[in-house]
Formats: structure tokens, sequence, C-alpha cells
């Protein structure tokens, strides 16, 4: 069904790529991202009402956003497996396949004539497949050179952006005027447009059609997409186990705080809902500004090394001030350093994560990266949860500050390998 997988020698690379060349593809995968993300926001403005409206209490939202990361902590190796296996075309139409079955089950959730609570229990089902951001990864990541690379994965940084604030936008202004019903709808519209351009348009495989794309060892077995050895072999890989380390507990700290941002905003920095929203756009343009501009221009004069120890002692920074914060012109003012670290943490190991397996894993390799967000979201309620409520706000200022300081004296002590153009 899906066409030819994707291995294969130079004489079919040009034939997987179809009539778009690379520039085009990867010119169609941000618009692609960019769709799929404003529908992420459109979701968030419509959950927490659905809920509401459905006479669920904050417990169980919970249990529904834990139930939703724990599948795609689960789902996001797999996929990545799956995306270097059979393809970009492929790992796109099933993801936003997936997507379509979810906001389909949200539209109908959303009906008064039919059981809404056992449709809103089964959404987090789709959610193990619903993965366009990694396979998007993969495909900058093949079609981009490697000293190109940051500046390729910073623009998703612009896409964030653009779906943040549109999403936002549209979820709140349709579902006033609408109902609830309608952004989810839109939603599902979006995802079925964006599945036909993907089956359509992406190229079969993006594997070796760029042009310094590493090859795979020759004679390598080829794993099944559910070989969880072969997914994790690739953590044993030279180079790749530190940076993924320092990926997961670097962040970990910040992430907690923003699953909890919620309830901080509410309770410490008492902001009503449109307060909120527009600390949130904030937040997106600041996104898109560092992510998608500052980090693609400071990449051309600094390593990665040097960018991924400044993120770490930023985090260091805003850690200590996050700690002494007391309202919300505090945060403003420490939110561009939180940002810049985040982009910068994540932008910086994305690339060398896949700079450091080969060409053939680089999309298994992305799956282990975006479990790490799935796993904050199903640790986080719980573990931020209980900091919170026994030490408040600043005690996420602390562990940030104490976690980035040990692996800032990790990073000084072991200085990171330094990657040049591999041949396999």
């Amino acid at each position: 069904m899906w066409g030819a997988r994707a291995t294969g020698g130079q004489g079919q690379r040009s034939s997987r790529m179809g009539s778009l060349g690379c520039p085009q593809v990867i010119i169609l995968t941000y618009v692609l991202v960019a769709l799929e993300l404003t529908c992420l926001f459109m979701r968030f403005s419509v959950m927490p009402y659905l809920t509401r409206q459905l006479g669920l209490d904050s417990v169980a939202f919970g249990y529904l956003q834990t139930a939703f990361g724990v599948l795609q902590l689960l789902g996001g190796p797999v996929f990545g497996r799956f995306a270097d296996q059979h393809g970009a075309r492929a790992a796109f139409t099933l993801s936003f396949l997936a997507s379509s079955a979810f906001y389909l089950l949200l539209a109908a959730a959303c009906s008064p004539a039919l059981p809404g609570v056992v449709l809103l229990y089964a959404l987090p089902l789709p959610a193990a497949l619903m993965h366009a951001l990694p396979a998007a990864q993969m495909v900058i990541a093949d079609l981009s050179a490697p000293e190109e690379r940051p500046v390729a994965l910073g623009r998703l940084g612009l896409c964030f952006g653009v779906g943040m604030i549109s999403g936002s936008l549209l979820g709140g202004t349709l579902s006033a005027a609408c109902g609830l019903q309608c952004p989810a709808s839109l939603a599902l519209v979006a995802n079925l447009v964006a599945a036909v351009l993907s089956f359509t348009c992406i190229p079969i495989s993006t594997k070796g059609a760029g042009a310094h794309a590493p090859a795979a060892p020759p004679g390598r077995p080829e794993a099944g997409v559910f070989d969880l050895k072969a997914i994790s072999r690739l953590l044993l890989w030279p180079g790749v186990l530190p940076v993924f380390l320092i990926k997961v507990v670097s962040g970990f700290p910040s992430g907690l705080f923003m699953v909890m941002f919620s309830i901080i905003s509410m309770d410490f920095f008492q902001l009503d809902a449109a307060e909120a929203g527009y600390l949130m756009s904030f937040f997106g343009v600041l996104q898109m500004v560092i992510q998608g501009l500052v980090i693609g221009q400071l990449s051309s004069y600094f390593s990665e090394g040097a960018l991924l120890r400044a993120s770490v002692l930023v985090f260091v920074v805003v850690g200590l001030a996050m700690a002494l914060m007391s309202n919300v012109f505090h945060f403003c003012i420490l939110m561009p350093g939180l940002v810049f670290s985040l982009c910068a943490l994540n932008v910086v190991t994305d690339s060398m994560l896949t700079k450091a397996v080969p060409a053939s894993d680089t999309g298994t390799m992305l799956g282990l990266c975006a479990s790490v967000q799935p796993l904050t979201r199903t640790l986080g309620p719980t573990v931020g949860g209980l900091l919170y409520r026994s030490f408040g706000v600043p005690i996420f200022g602390h562990v940030q500050f104490a976690t980035n300081v040990l692996v800032l004296l990790v990073l000084w002590r072991q200085p990171l390998p330094q990657k040049t153009d591999k041949v396999w």
C-alpha cells in the first residue's frame, strides 16, 4: 500500500523523490507542520470546556492528558521505526489519518445526541500514531546537509509560533461564535486535506535524497517496526546516549513548570483566561522568533557543543530567577531566556543525535526524541502537582537551577564528541 520501502540503491532515489525537488518538499513539510500545530492549539481551546460541559472534573481531565501522554510515549519510537522503513509519505499520511480519527471523535463528543463521555475517553486511542512533527524532522534531517541542519530544524519554530497564534485565535473565536463542535470539525477537515497532500505530494522516501546524506551500514539486517531491541540499540551508538540524557535531564524541570503553568497562572499570577491567553501568545511569538531566526543565526557562528552549553547555562540563570520571582511581570522578563534555552536544547540535541546515527535510522532517533515531551506530560501532573502543593512555585526554579548546574559541570568535565561528516 505504501509503495517501496525506504531502502535501495542510488538508481531508485530520484524516482522516490517524485516530481518535487528537495526545496519544495521541505517547504511543503513546513506547511504541513504549521497546519498540524494549528489544529493542536485549536484542540487546546476546546478540551477544557468540553470536559466541563460533559460534567467531568479536573481529575478526569488529568487522566485524559496522562493517557494521551502514555500512548504518545509508547508510540513515538515505533512510529519512528515505521517512518524509517516505509518512508516519509507513509509516515505523514498515517499520522494525519490518525489525527483525523482523533478530531472525528472530538467533534462527535461535542454532539448532544451522542455519548460524549464515552467518546471523550476514546480520544487518546489514535494518539500513538499522531507524530507529524517527528516525521517532519526526519524529512528535514534527511534532505539538509549536516552543517545546515540546525538552521533547517530551527525554522520549525516559525511553524510552532504560527500554529500557536492562529490555532488559539481560531479555537477561541470559533468556539465562542459557533460552538465547540466547529473548531473540532474544522480540524478534522484540515487533517484530511493534509493526509491527501501527504499521499500525493510527499515523496515515498527521503532516505539518501540529500546531497550529503550518509548511507546505512552495508550488510546490516533490517529490523521490524516493533523490534524494541533495534530501537533501544540506537542509544548505544557513539555519542548518542550522553546527548540524549542531557536532552531529557536538562529540560525536565522546565517541562514540569510548563505542565503546571495553567494552575500557576490562575493561582500564583492571578490571571484570568484572557490574560493567560495573551501570555501564551507572547510565549508563541518568542518561540517563533528565537527558534525560527535567532538559533539559526547563532548556529552559523558557534558550534553545536557551544550552543548546548549556552542553553544549559541560561537554564541555570533562569532557574535562579524563577526561584525569586513573585509576579507575572518577573516571569515576562525571564521568559525570553527560558524560551531560548528550550529552543536551543531541542534544536541542537535533535541535530546532534540525527548526525550520530545512520541516515536509515534518523526517523527512529527522532521518534525517541519525540518521547521526551510525552514522558514529561505523563509524569508532570503527578510530580509537578506534588512539588507545587508542598513547596510552591519557587521549587521549580530551585530544581531547574540544581539540575542544570550538575549538567553544566558534566559538560565541562567531559566535552561532547565533535562529529564530522560520516561514511557508514
